[in-house]
């Protein structure tokens, strides 16, 4: 699972979003997450969401890259929508004794679940597309009128940047440690959830150091 989060890392191209300014793609993909949250219909998310099929076709990218980075979130995804599915109030589609399941909390589980994936997928269009220190450069200088007031822009940016870039770092140092702790004996996947938790504590240890 670990392998599949790429979040963060830059796949090299030649397309036309890979050329695009840097500035202009985080501009773009500011209105892109306030489009998302204000879209408030299924037929408003769907035209998000083809606006997102759209860049990815642009940028040339394996279309395998979108499963990629949204799988890992997978378990949030069904947590929300089981949230918003049997906890909504509205017109109920089926009545169970005590589980009440209502046409606006169907509802409501899709059109969060499209926001979340168009969220993850269109954020992580940006990482896959922009080298870090394009990046970086892009955000000093969309940030460059706050000199003004004395803010640190460009430890700003760089702090963002150094935040990101470590992310596919992090996760393969994370993998090779639970590989080794496997070696010596170690489960990580049975047991109660107590026993689990501290199975991870000789991970974050080294991982940390």
């Amino acid at each position: 699972m670990l392998k599949d989060i790429t979040f963060g890392q830059y796949f090299p191209g030649d397309s036309i979003i890979h050329r695009l300014d840097p500035r202009m793609k985080l501009i773009l993909i500011v209105a892109y997450i306030v489009l998302l949250f204000v879209a408030d219909g299924l037929f408003s998310l769907l035209i998000g969401a083809g606006m997102g099929v759209i860049f990815y076709a642009l940028s040339k990218l394996p279309w395998k890259l979108v499963i990629k980075c949204i799988k890992p979130i997978m378990p949030i995804i069904i947590f929300t929508a089981v949230l918003n599915v049997f906890f909504v109030e509205g017109e109920p589609l089926f009545e169970w004794k005590f589980i009440s399941i209502s046409e606006k909390g169907v509802l409501t589980a899709v059109l969060m679940c499209i926001r979340i994936i168009c969220l993850i997928a269109g954020s992580s269009l940006l990482t896959y597309t922009t080298t870090p220190i394009a990046l970086t450069d892009g955000l000093e200088r969309l940030m460059s009128p706050l000199n003004v007031v004395k803010f640190p822009v460009h430890e700003m940016a760089m702090m963002m940047t150094i935040a990101l870039r470590f992310i596919p770092t992090l996760t393969d140092e994370t993998d090779k440690i639970m590989s080794a702790q496997k070696a010596r004996g170690a489960s990580f996947d049975n047991g109660s959830l107590i026993s689990r938790a501290k199975a991870l504590i000789p991970i974050l240890i080294p991982l940390f150091v």
